[in-house]
């Protein structure tokens, strides 16, 4: 499980891995989950205890258990491509999933938080601003009428006419029901995520125009531009390449994918998640075997996280002063040693000046801690048992280990040549650390 909101910028990254560049809580969570994974592999290595892998075809080499699956949660949009999504008449409480019926907007809980929400922006970057409204066909399922695709220019297109279309049959739940009638698009949610440097960029036009969608993102940073890209972005590439990442794939016959992704009650299309995350590398060919973009389910819950900017918004009606989001990131893993981890600003929480450098100071999900437990896997196993990618030949850097994974760096170079061509890649400078 993962917590936070925050990235550091440029200036502050390090090259001896020991800080954390994001720590937006989707990658905290993929961190936590990769936590997760050493310590599975270190116990079926060991054969101690029942884990979650089993012995592969190959030396060295493990896959997972038969009908293991991994679902990802996120309490809400990821930020980047996912969340330019158009916002309804009816639908402008941040607090209600997009689509939904008109019964449900009626609702005395969901009307009470649209009057305590509805000053606040999807997000603090960027108000929101009005255009002239487009009508959308009355009494159609509401996944056909938030349909919208790429434009020649990127802009939002909401189909004229969808009234004889019909949702598909095994289509998520949350975009079931109608789209309450008189509903007309006067807006898109903004994403803080900005456009790659030296690429295509927003038109920032008023309205269903400010943004142009299917680009990729970097997270904004206050003052420091970060080199982080947007949540959208990265469970596009994990979607194709696994969670896993590259060292871990040593010891995988197969990338660890996940069945399905699943976002809490918060504005949503399902159209624009599956564009974000599937639909950029849908036409990327040629991956080696084992890798290939996968058919991610994604389905929405009804559940409100109960520490949302909302709703904390609206318990706190009444006092003075301006919510903000906390400034720490907290890591939760399925692991016997402190399996809790909380930082700040890249370090473990406490960590002062004099102390950055040292042991104490490090997250558990840094660079340098993960690759510190790839050392010890590879340490307690003997030489003739390793993968044959760790017995070719000798390595010693973050950055060889990586590289080294040669179906993995394959795989990721044919993604970037066909799909994410602009992703912004750290210098090696980076990763040289031992």
């Amino acid at each position: 499980m993962g917590t936070g909101t925050k990235c550091i910028g440029l200036s502050k990254m390090r090259k001896s891995g020991d800080i954390l560049n994001d720590s937006h809580a989707e990658v905290i969570a993929k961190r936590s989950f990769q936590r997760y994974l050493f310590h599975q592999l270190r116990t079926a290595v060991s054969l101690q205890q029942d884990s979650i892998f089993m012995p592969g075809t190959k030396t060295g080499m493990w896959k997972l258990k038969p009908d293991l699956h991994f679902v990802f949660f996120s309490s809400h949009t990821p930020c980047g491509d996912a969340s330019i999504i158009p916002v309804l008449e009816l639908e402008d409480q941040p607090c209600s999933p997009v689509g939904q019926s008109a019964e449900a907007i009626s609702d005395p809980v969901v009307l009470e938080n649209k009057r305590k929400c509805e000053e606040i922006p999807a997000h603090p970057i960027t108000k929101r601003m009005r255009t002239e409204p487009r009508d959308l066909p009355r009494e159609i399922p509401s996944d056909t009428a938030m349909h919208y695709s790429t434009g020649k220019e990127g802009s939002l297109q909401i189909p004229p006419d969808s009234s004889n279309s019909s949702p598909p049959a095994n289509g998520p739940a949350a975009t079931q029901g109608t789209v309450p009638v008189g509903a007309k698009v006067v807006d898109i949610y903004r994403t803080g995520a900005k456009c790659v440097p030296g690429g295509a960029g927003d038109a920032q036009k008023p309205g269903v125009e400010y943004h142009q969608v299917g680009l990729l993102r970097v997270k904004p940073g206050r003052g420091d531009r970060t080199c982080s890209m947007s949540c959208s972005d990265k469970l596009a590439r994990w979607n194709v390449l696994g969670c896993q990442g590259a060292l871990l794939m040593h010891f995988l016959e197969e990338p660890i994918y996940l069945a399905a992704l699943v976002v809490g009650k918060c504005p949503y299309s399902p159209e624009a998640m599956k564009r974000a995350v599937i639909g950029r590398c849908q036409h990327v060919s040629s991956l080696p075997r084992g890798f290939q973009v996968q058919e991610l389910k994604m389905l929405q819950s009804n559940l409100l996280f109960e520490h949302s900017r909302c709703a904390v918004q609206a318990k706190r009606a009444n006092c003075p002063g301006k919510v903000v989001p906390c400034g720490a990131a907290i890591g939760w893993s399925a692991v016997p040693e402190q399996p809790v981890d909380v930082s700040c600003s890249g370090f473990r929480q406490g960590a002062t000046k004099k102390s950055v450098g040292s042991l104490q100071a490090r997250s558990k999900v840094c660079k340098v801690e993960l690759f510190n437990m790839f050392l010890n896997l590879v340490s307690s196993i003997s030489e003739n048992k390793r993968p044959e990618s760790l017995r070719v030949k000798k390595l010693e850097t973050y950055w060889e280990y990586k590289e080294a994974a040669a179906s993995y760096q394959e795989a990721w170079k044919t993604l970037r040549k066909q799909a994410f061509g602009s992703w912004i890649r750290n210098s090696p400078d980076y990763q040289q650390f031992k």
